[in-house]
């Protein structure tokens, strides 16, 4: 496993222009993390596949397993709607976020 300064997003000190640069987890480099998603991009789809019963629930449920903000989750989710590994990973959640996404963009 590679150090921190090796995962996106992780140390605080890189920010979100960095990571839209490639997908999320891009530089962790290790054979088995290279064909796929990094844990915490695992997480974050997770997160974002369960029921919710108001958005406040969510958030405390970002910041107790995830240990980030709600920002900096959105963030990173916003990207892993464009990485196709997000993709493969998990199509239903994925193609339904860009639907949403594409739908707010319309809006605009």
């Amino acid at each position: 496993m590679h150090g921190e300064q090796d995962r996106p997003g992780e140390t605080g000190g890189r920010g979100a222009e960095e990571d839209a640069a490639g997908p999320p987890g891009e530089a962790a480099g290790g054979p088995g993390e290279a064909a796929g998603l990094s844990e915490r991009d695992r997480a974050v789809l997770a997160v974002e596949r369960r029921g919710w019963p108001g958005p406040g629930a969510k958030e405390r449920a970002i910041r107790e397993q995830l240990g980030i903000s709600p920002t900096r989750y959105y963030q990173l989710l916003n990207a892993l709607l464009d990485d196709p590994r997000a993709l493969a990973h998990d199509p239903v959640t994925v193609n339904r976020l860009r639907r949403l996404r594409e739908a707010r963009r319309e809006r605009r």
